[in-house]
């Protein structure tokens, strides 16, 4: 005769084990001896909140017979009273594999679906994002042939999860949820493409960021004008997490951006001035007034970068003065200042000087700041080390060039950033003659780490 383990047969091991009766047991599980004597014949099952006061009282470590449970709870019927306190435990207690058991065998049923969809956002929002994710993918799966908001939400959630320092992965990741944006609430569609705008910034795939910064603009612009423009204005159902004009601007400042890595600096600046001018805003918040300075400051600052990059070197000193208390944006602007530099071939030693000390820090925490996502200042940070290399090399420097170029690559090589590693390879090919033996054995180091594609 085969005899199952039950919780119940761990319970009645344990008070025939101790000697203890079921009213000792249950002052020390603070369970009703009633209630403990009809759990033990097996007329009661069990809650969660029982398991885990029965657990204690035991001296077992939270979260033993979670597996008896899971198996309890489906030779019953499923009970959802039961099945969502016990999902939220085994996301308190990091138990995934248990969360997608339980999943998975209860999607079976669509009519959990939605359900189990819900727990997901309320754990996502909890910041429980590997029992989430776990959710959101079984949900998915489950409605992978409906075109469903709910499927694209997943995929969204999933996607914001699943974005880490790894380049490679952020691009499948951004690949395969792109897709599905356009089945997202029109509201839900600006911050998707918002994000997704930002991760092809970090990846430098700038057509992409140019499709797709139009795109959000325009749907921004086109719910502005049913919220505010038209003759009798609307609510919107649901409301962004930003202001709504801010996807209008921030779609201008990308395809600045894009215009800036293209050269092509005469559009830049009208891209600028579009959001420079913002007397059009309707929104009179405290945030919208912080945002409006923000993108006030940016015109400004830009406005002197897109200059300088044209060549009007006079407007330099201008320019540093600007960006020196504006704390977040020392470092992009010494990118540029040192791509200026490289490009019209002048001395910016004294500005590298004043930033010594800034410079420093960022080596320190790879370029990361509180403004931007953390894949796009690790990218900035890389094109900066680079861009600082190049100064240096290029003024016979070699020691400090070479030494720069390999922080480049180190970071590069961290995030899998493909581009930035080939073109790091490359410039040290080129001064391979002058590196003394250690930054050699340095290179060498690094670059076994990696195979360039």
């Amino acid at each position: 005769m085969i005899h199952t383990t039950t919780i119940r047969s761990e319970l009645d091991f344990h008070l025939k084990k101790t000697g203890l009766t079921i009213n000792q047991f249950a002052e020390l599980s603070k369970i009703n001896s009633g209630t403990l004597s009809t759990i033990i014949k097996g007329i009661r099952p069990i809650a969660m909140q029982q398991l885990d006061r029965m657990v204690s009282a035991m001296g077992l470590p939270e979260g033993s017979f979670y597996e008896l449970y899971a198996d309890e709870c489906f030779a019953y019927p499923l009970n959802w009273r039961r099945l969502k306190p016990f999902l939220y435990r085994c996301a308190e207690l990091d138990k995934l594999k248990l969360i997608q058991k339980v999943v998975r065998y209860m999607t079976d049923n669509l009519a959990y679906v939605p359900l189990l969809f819900d727990t997901a956002e309320d754990l996502f929002n909890q910041g429980k994002y590997s029992a989430a994710a776990m959710i959101y993918e079984s949900v998915a799966e489950s409605e992978k042939y409906q075109h469903s908001e709910r499927l694209a939400l997943c995929h969204y959630r999933l996607f914001t999860i699943s974005l880490g320092h790894d380049q490679e992965k952020n691009l499948r990741a951004a690949t395969k949820f792109e897709e599905f944006v356009e089945r997202l609430d029109e509201v839900d569609q600006l911050d998707a493409l918002k994000d997704l705008a930002n991760i092809y910034s970090s990846l430098r795939y700038w057509d992409k960021v140019e499709e797709i910064a139009e795109k959000m603009g325009r749907k921004a612009t086109i719910q502005y004008s049913y919220k505010y423009e038209q003759t009798k204005s609307h609510c919107l159902q649901k409301e962004p997490k930003r202001p709504l004009f801010l996807y209008i601007i921030y779609s201008y400042l990308l395809r600045s951006g894009v215009c800036d890595e293209r050269g092509d600096y005469e559009q830049a600046l009208r891209y600028v001035l579009l959001y420079s001018e913002l007397s059009w805003v309707k929104e009179d918040s405290e945030e919208a007034h912080r945002i409006k300075e923000q993108y006030k400051m940016w015109a400004v600052a830009n406005t002197y970068l897109y200059q300088l990059l044209s060549g009007k070197v006079e407007v330099l000193p201008d320019y540093v003065a600007y960006i020196e208390s504006k704390e977040d944006e020392i470092l992009p602007a010494l990118t540029k200042i040192l791509q200026a530099a490289n490009q019209y071939h002048f001395n910016v030693d004294y500005i590298l000087q004043k930033f010594q000390s800034k410079i420093s820090s960022y080596t320190a925490i790879k370029g990361q700041s509180q403004t931007y996502h953390h894949q796009v200042g690790e990218d900035r940070y890389t094109h900066f080390l680079i861009e600082l290399s190049s100064y240096y090399l290029n003024r016979q420097r070699y020691e400090d060039g070479l030494t720069y170029l390999l922080d480049g690559l180190a970071v590069a090589i961290d995030i899998h950033k493909d581009d930035a590693i080939l073109k790091c390879v490359q410039s040290f090919e080129q001064f391979r003659h002058v590196a003394s033996v250690e930054i050699q054995n340095r290179y060498n180091i690094l670059i076994s780490e990696v195979k360039i594609k």
